[in-house]
């Protein structure tokens, strides 16, 4: 792996940093209190074209690799992680899903608007009973002619009442078990297609998350992303990916509550002097940046490898579950450098540790990581 980034990637990162610290800061911590979405915000990420980062550029993409979309995903997390999911979710399960099995009709209807930010995407896995275990669809798609009726309901979905285009995985043949489920396109305001409440989160609280409801909802039959049968694959094969993302959100997260804690420590005065002067205070911080650093390689190995066209799935695996740790870890560590300070909204460490949590969650709990990362080790 070379550790030397190219131009065009320095350039992306730079490019995040400032937008960033521009558009995204001065409205972060009121947007988390009042859980508003930044509509205007990721009308200009995809302006940017950070929507559709690893897209071809004949279909609206960047045509970037996945390190430019990691470097970029820190930058924009390490600000406001609400605003990294909804950049992961559209580039790391949306577009490279379309991209990489969507038929051309897909690609020039659908993935052209998405790369460029003109719509939105969302995915549609989980639900009530299909958690961690995504072979219990419970969700139907029975085939009438040239349509397949849906029915059902989706839990905790991300833009789930501001995407535009949503990929659902359904059951269309009972019969098969999970090689029975397959992936649709569904547009919103589609008939039979509704969405419950905005959920009312602790964390990343502005980027919507709500449950989808089907009832007898019909999609054409060529709005099935690769072929009927192949969702759970194609599920699994996205969320390789996504984990990518979602490491490089959480080292985000971790890298922003390093850079308040050092910041803070400067200017606190306690017994005569900046408390960054107490060797208590200098080894949090020394192990907080141990474990940005670890993380942030572990994150770049993995995107490094996918770029490369080889087997990631271990190394995204062990990215997300390393990186959502400590980025737990260094949001409490922050807390508490600030102290009294830490615990009030002002002061936005105590918004990165509850946006910290969702990371050890969302796209495959720890738990399934190490199911993963064991089953790698054991084959």
């Amino acid at each position: 792996m070379n550790f030397d980034f190219t131009e065009e990637q320095l350039m992306i990162q730079e490019t995040a940093r400032e937008f960033a610290q521009a558009e995204i800061a001065p409205t972060a911590i009121e947007r988390d209190k009042q859980a508003i979405f930044p509509a205007e915000i990721v009308k200009k990420l995809g302006e940017l074209g950070f929507l559709g980062i690893m897209v071809d550029p004949k279909y609206g993409g960047a045509g970037m690799d996945t390190i430019s979309y990691i470097l970029a995903m820190i930058e924009i997390s390490k600000v406001d992680a609400s605003l990294g999911v909804i950049m992961s979710v559209n580039n790391s399960l949306v577009c490279t899903g379309l991209q990489k099995y969507g038929s051309d009709y897909i690609k020039e209807n659908y993935l052209t608007k998405l790369a460029t930010g003109e719509k939105l995407g969302a995915f549609a896995l989980s639900e009530p009973e299909a958690g961690s275990d995504a072979t219990k669809q419970h969700t139907t798609a029975d085939r009438e002619g040239d349509y397949f009726v849906l029915n059902g309901i989706k839990n905790w979905i991300t833009n789930g009442t501001t995407a535009d285009y949503y990929l659902v995985m359904a059951t269309s043949d009972k019969e098969k078990g999970h090689h029975g489920i397959s992936t649709f396109l569904v547009e919103k305001d589609t008939p039979g297609f509704t969405h419950g409440k905005k959920e009312d989160k602790m964390g990343i609280r502005s980027s919507d998350t709500c449950s989808l409801l089907f009832e007898n909802c019909k999609v054409p039959t060529k709005n099935i992303v690769w072929e009927e049968g192949k969702g759970f694959n194609f599920a699994m094969n996205i969320l390789n990916g996504g984990r990518i993302g979602i490491a490089a959100q959480a080292v985000g997260i971790a890298e922003g509550s390093l850079d308040a804690a050092i910041k803070y420590s400067k200017e606190r005065k306690a017994f005569g002097t900046e408390i960054s002067n107490f060797q208590a205070i200098q080894f949090k911080l020394a192990d907080m940046a141990v474990k940005v650093d670890a993380a942030k390689l572990m994150t770049l190995r993995a995107a490094a490898l996918k770029d490369k066209g080889e087997k990631f799935y271990k190394e995204a695996a062990m990215a997300k579950l390393f990186s959502s740790t400590i980025a737990v870890e260094c949001a409490l560590d922050a807390v508490q450098i600030h102290g009294g300070y830490g615990y009030v909204r002002e002061y936005q460490v105590e918004r990165y540790l509850r946006d910290s949590k969702i990371t050890e969650i969302y796209e495959g709990t720890s738990e399934i990581q190490k199911m993963v990362i064991a089953r790698a080790l054991l084959r």
